[in-house]
């Protein structure tokens, strides 16, 4: 047993863990964040996809040891209100599941503005057997276009603000 120190979804935590046992297991088995799918337990198919610091990784093939001081962020870290999660939804991105959080945590590494080449380069290493890829693209480039347009409006509304104050003195 080694101590391992990391933080997951915000929340900082010290386990005493086997060095060897992989991190999709710690964190479905002792954090209990389930939303994290094994799907072939051998990298290939990015079920699995967690974020550790900030790049994605396929849980699978990590070993916890590995992860002492890092950053760890899974599709509950999200909470329900991403807007990648909400377009999957609305756009038919999400069928069966199993891919889906992986799915998202890739597309979230991908920042603000991807293109829909960078979309397709960046969720290669995820399958989808329920879908085909359409409905996933679509959904991310969605999710792109809300994101960018609040993030408009936020700037708008600040300025606006900003231009208030100063006129008001």
């Amino acid at each position: 047993m080694s101590l391992v120190s990391f933080v997951v979804n915000g929340r900082r935590n010290t386990l005493a863990v086997h060095p060897l046992k992989r991190l999709l297991d710690v964190l479905r088995e002792d954090w209990e964040l389930t939303g994290t799918k094994e799907g072939c337990g051998e990298g290939e198919c990015g079920a699995c996809t967690v974020l550790v610091d900030g790049e994605p990784v396929n849980s699978c093939l990590v070993p916890i040891a590995q992860i002492d001081g890092a950053r760890v962020t899974t599709i509950e870290g999200l909470g329900g209100r991403h807007p990648l999660q909400q377009a999957f939804v609305r756009h038919g991105g999400a069928q069966c599941g199993i891919c889906t959080p992986g799915m998202i945590m890739a597309a979230v590494a991908l920042g603000k503005k991807p293109s829909l080449h960078q979309i397709r380069v960046g969720l290669a290493g995820n399958l989808c057997r329920c879908t085909g890829y359409s409905a996933i693209y679509r959904s991310v480039q969605a999710a792109t276009k809300r994101r960018n347009r609040r993030e408009r409006r936020d700037r708008r509304d600040r300025h606006t603000k900003k231009l208030r104050t100063h006129f008001a003195d």
